[in-house]
């Protein structure tokens, strides 16, 4: 029985996750159009609903082609790993004290981290598998920005780690006496930093940039294949969101409401964060990209992990 309800449990994740990804994309396009003083989508349904309703229509119906210069194999594993890899992610995710639908993992952060990195994979083989110039260089700009920004990411992870004496994300928000935020103001600004990086979000959507590579990685792919990776991209975006909320925004805690609500209000609050820059930032070249990352956020995350150490060492011998 316990493992039919945690069965369950994860199927019913799986659809609202399918359908937040969906209404973020509604959402998105409302709040830039908010922010840049134009209309959104505002014809199709109330409020303009409707359009998501109709892109995903028009993904699901559109022919899944595949092209003859393409290794077929891999060309279709590509997007479903990179799917894959963000669904599982979320099922150590905490939504309220002690609530997850994997349990209380002691190993929950690295779990994560791990599912997180088979991304990288997804997006290379997509981009290698589809046999096109414009969708290889999109890959390898995409691994050398996930590998360039994974380290100051789990460097500024492993400060709240120490902090916190654990790895499992319960462990972390239960130890929250403050959040970690006005502890690890710097940490949380280079996981912020890396995160949008990590999901290719503008500002860095280098690997996708339409100006330079057509599509990116991408380029080959159409109906749902395509769907896959986005659905893959705004799936990355809500768990670098909750993650955020988990690890620096104090996660379930909070006066009067329910916990989950307050996970809910801290992780859209971050979503909508990430819509502002999209709108407010434009895209560097692709070398301040990579110096970014290698020569800032790489020494300055050390920096931070040399510094918590200390801190946290004096404060358990005094």
């Amino acid at each position: 029985m316990t493992l039919f309800l945690m069965a369950l449990g994860m199927l019913l994740t799986t659809v609202v996750l399918l359908g937040i990804a969906g209404f973020l994309v509604f959402a998105e396009r409302r709040v830039l159009g908010l922010l840049q003083n134009r209309h959104g989508p505002n014809r199709l349904g109330p409020f303009g609903i409707g359009q998501a309703l109709a892109d995903a229509l028009k993904l699901m119906s559109k022919e899944n082609f595949v092209p003859a210069f393409a290794d077929s194999v891999l060309y279709r594993a590509a997007p479903v790993l990179v799917a894959f890899s963000a669904l599982a992610s979320f099922a150590v995710v905490p939504l309220d004290r002690g609530f997850s639908w994997a349990g209380n993992w002691d190993i929950g952060l690295l779990f994560i981290l791990a599912m997180s990195s088979l991304n990288a994979y997804g997006v290379f083989l997509g981009g290698w598998a589809s046999g096109s110039k414009f969708a290889l260089l999109g890959a390898v700009r995409a691994v050398a920005q996930l590998v360039s920004y994974e380290l100051p990411l789990g460097l500024a992870l492993l400060a709240v780690v120490l902090l916190s004496g654990s790895l499992s994300l319960n462990g972390i928000v239960q130890a929250q006496w403050v959040p970690y935020i006005v502890l690890q103001p710097v940490g949380f600004v280079i996981f912020l930093i890396a995160g949008v990086a990590e999901t290719h979000r503008l500002p860095f959507d280098l690997p996708e940039a339409e100006s330079e590579l057509v599509a990116g990685f991408n380029t080959e792919y159409g109906g749902m294949r395509f769907g896959y990776f986005f659905l893959g991209e705004y799936l990355g975006l809500t768990l670098i969101a909750v993650l955020t909320a988990a690890l620096y925004l104090g996660g379930w805690h909070g006066p009067w409401l329910p916990g989950w609500i307050w996970m809910l209000i801290k992780t859209f609050a971050v979503i909508f964060g990430f819509f502002w820059l999209r709108a407010s930032l434009p895209r560097p070249r692709y070398d301040q990209l990579m110096l970014l990352g290698w020569k800032v956020l790489l020494p300055l995350s050390l920096f931070n992990l040399v510094c918590t150490a200390f801190a946290v060492a004096l404060w358990r011998l005094g």
